[in-house]
């Protein structure tokens, strides 16, 4: 099973990623936890550069992702996949999707496309959004800001009412998740989820 976890910066997605793998871990199952970018040794490199660096033209910042995207997907997520195991990972295809699409304002239709051919057609069987203001975010965040998370909040909202679009587009592959739930109930309301997918 491919599980994505998908929301605006500061939405708690790395919370409810190690509350699952510690509930499936318990399980018994076989649990691989990633992220994008910096998965591998690639894309730590790849991460570097974007979240980082210097500026980045949007198109250079949609292809890194996808390049990164690429990479991780044929290394690390079908060999997990194909041996059984469950795959957990903080972001995916749809973070390109919203965050270069809507946020950087380029066709997030295009921008979809290129993640679709870089993956060869992989998409979750579960992606979880956690859906967060991005004046909660930002709070949440504290006083440390990456180059994405350093935007103006009408980027985070340009964002966040991208993913709920992409979420009501797809409601058999998403689960929306009020981020500012307490965590335990978020948790619970993931597993229930997941037992069913």
């Amino acid at each position: 099973m491919f599980i994505a976890f998908e929301g605006g910066d500061g939405a708690g997605k790395t919370t409810q990623i190690d509350l699952l793998r510690a509930r499936l871990t318990a399980q018994g199952r076989d649990v691989v936890v990633t992220r994008e970018p910096g998965g591998t040794e690639l894309g730590v490199s790849i991460r570097q550069v974007l979240l980082h660096g210097d500026d980045v033209a949007p198109r250079a910042e949609a292809l890194l992702f996808a390049a990164d995207r690429a990479h991780h997907v044929a290394t690390v997520v079908r060999p997990a996949l194909q041996r059984g195991a469950v795959v957990l990972q903080d972001r995916y295809l749809d973070s390109s999707v919203a965050y270069q699409g809507a946020g950087r304002q380029l066709d997030p239709v295009e921008i979809k496309r290129l993640s679709l051919w870089a993956t060869e057609d992989l998409l979750p069987d579960l992606t979880v959004l956690l859906d967060v203001t991005a004046h909660d975010g930002r709070a949440r965040r504290g006083a440390v800001h990456d180059r994405l998370e350093s935007e103006e909040d009408d980027f985070h909202n340009r964002v966040r009412e991208h993913y709920l679009q992409l979420a009501a587009a797809d409601p058999d592959r998403y689960l929306v998740v009020d981020a500012s739930l307490p965590r335990e109930e978020i948790a619970a309301i993931v597993a229930e989820r997941v037992e069913r997918a």
